[in-house]
C-alpha cells in the first residue's frame, strides 16, 4: 500500500514537473515574439540604442490586468541580463510580476510588458528575491518614439524604464508599487535547482542550459546586441 503511494506521488510529481516545464518553454518562446516583434517593427516605438545600453531585460508576455473599479496585474516572465566581460546574455531567470491600480476601469486585457534596467543600482535591485519597483529602484515610464534615439545620455535619467504593449503599439508606462519576485519553483523546475536570480544572472551557477534556453539567449543576442564600445 505504502509502495502504491509513493508510486502515484511521483508520478504525480513528474507529471507537475513536465507540465511546468511545458510552460517555462512557453514563456520563453512567448517573450522572444515579444522582443523580436518589437525589433523588426518598421515603426519601433522603444529605441534601439536604449536596448542596446541595458544591462538587463525582463520580458513578461501576456501580463494579465483585470479589474472593477480596483485592478490588479499578474504574470509570469523572465529575466537576462548581460555579462560583465561580453555584453552577451546570461541564461533566463524566471519572475513573476503583481500589482494593484485605483481609478475606474471594468473588464479584462492581456498586455505584454517590458522592463529595462539601465543602472548598476537598478541590476542590484533586481539580483533581491524580491524588488518592489519605485521603492527598492526608481521606475520610470520609457521614452518612445524616433526622436529619443538623438538623446546621447538617454540610459542615464532612469534606472529602471518601463513599456507595454497592447493592440500592437508599444507606449512608456509607470509601474511604481509592482512587485517582481523570483519565481523559484518555475526555476527549479527548469534548471533542477533551486536557484535565486543571483545564481542564474549573476554567480554562474547554471551549468546545464536547456535547449529553450539555448535558443532564447542565441536569438536575445541576434536581437539586441550590446552597444559598441
Amino acid at each position: 500500500m505504502k509502495k502504491t503511494a509513493l508510486i502515484i506521488l511521483l508520478l504525480s510529481f513528474c507529471s507537475i514537473s513536465a507540465q511546468a516545464n511545458e510552460d517555462n518553454d512557453q514563456t520563453l518562446k512567448d517573450s522572444l515574439s515579444v522582443i523580436d516583434e518589437l525589433m523588426n517593427s518598421p515603426d519601433q516605438e522603444i529605441p534601439s540604442e536604449l536596448i542596446s545600453q541595458a544591462k538587463a531585460i525582463l520580458i513578461f508576455p501576456t501580463l494579465i490586468k483585470a479589474g472593477f473599479f480596483v485592478g490588479g496585474r499578474y504574470g509570469t516572465g523572465v529575466a537576462s541580463m548581460r555579462t560583465k566581460n561580453t555584453g552577451t546574455f546570461s541564461p533566463p531567470a524566471f519572475f513573476t510580476q503583481t500589482g494593484l491600480s485605483f481609478g475606474f476601469q471594468i473588464g479584462a486585457e492581456a498586455v505584454d510588458l517590458i522592463l529595462l534596467v539601465m543602472t548598476q543600482r537598478g541590476l542590484e535591485s533586481l539580483l533581491k528575491d524580491e524588488l518592489t519597483l519605485g521603492a527598492d529602484a526608481a521606475v520610470s515610464a520609457g521614452p518612445v518614439g524616433r526622436h529619443a534615439e538623438a538623446s546621447t545620455d538617454i540610459g542615464m535619467r532612469g534606472e529602471i524604464y518601463s513599456y507595454s504593449r497592447s493592440k500592437g503599439a508599444f507606449a512608456g508606462v509607470s509601474l511604481k508599487g509592482t512587485v517582481l519576485t523570483t519565481d523559484k519553483e518555475a526555476n527549479f523546475a527548469y534548471y533542477g535547482r533551486f536557484f535565486k536570480a543571483k545564481d542564474i544572472l549573476i554567480r554562474g551557477k547554471v551549468k546545464k542550459i536547456p535547449k529553450s534556453g539555448q535558443q532564447f539567449i542565441e536569438r536575445l543576442n541576434f536581437l539586441a546586441p550590446p552597444k559598441k564600445k
